[in-house]
């Protein structure tokens, strides 16, 4: 198991985060339907980490109902819908050895779930996204995560071309609210899977 795994899960624990580690990412996907029942609703938030799980199907396929706005025929019904949902799934841009979660996004709908308006939320973080400290964070939002999400969404930002951020005033900037989840929030139920694997950007 990765050192730094080890003390993310320290720190995450004592700011009040539920933690659980995996050794790959079957072991995580397997943990995730034991806890999750088949009459939970469940929501995904963007993720390539969820997509590299292939963990939609299973979800469908057993029964539950289930919202991504990645999968579904109608992506602003998929988001309106996945706010009413027991369950959310999603990942982190970056988390900090002293246990934060930093994270950009464009519309801002997965980091709002991530700690608002849920039953439980589950964060799924491959090792690749463990960070230093806040700075570092940030390093591998803007020029890691950013630059392949504008390449695989082929949008029109300058980082999709120099691979790197350059605080752009484009219209599809897809840089526009930074959160930073200090704590588990009051009344907030996060459970964090670290899987020693590389996932997602």
């Amino acid at each position: 198991m990765d050192d730094k795994i080890i003390l993310a899960e320290e720190s995450l624990k004592r700011n009040g985060f539920q933690v659980k580690i995996f050794n790959n990412s079957e072991e995580a996907k397997k943990s995730l339907l034991e806890s999750i029942t088949t009459d939970e609703s469940v929501a995904f938030g963007g993720s390539m980490t969820l997509s590299q799980l292939e963990i939609y199907d299973d979800f469908k396929n057993r029964g539950n109902e289930i919202y991504w706005h990645w999968k579904g025929e109608d992506r602003k019904k998929e988001l309106a819908e996945a706010y009413k949902s027991k369950v959310y799934i999603t990942s982190t841009n970056a988390l900090t050895l002293d246990g934060k979660l930093v994270n950009m996004d464009g519309v801002a709908n997965r980091v709002s779930s991530m700690f608002y308006g849920h039953e439980r939320v589950y964060i799924i973080v491959g090792k690749n996204k463990i960070s230093k400290d806040y700075d570092d964070a940030r390093e591998r939002i803007k020029n890691i995560a950013a630059p392949k999400n504008a390449k695989r969404l082929n949008i029109n930002t300058p980082c999709k071309f120099t691979g790197k951020c350059n605080d752009c005033d484009s219209p599809d900037r897809i840089c526009n609210v930074e959160v930073i989840i200090h704590r588990n929030p009051t009344g907030a139920n996060i459970n964090i899977y670290l899987i020693d694997e590389d996932l997602g950007y």
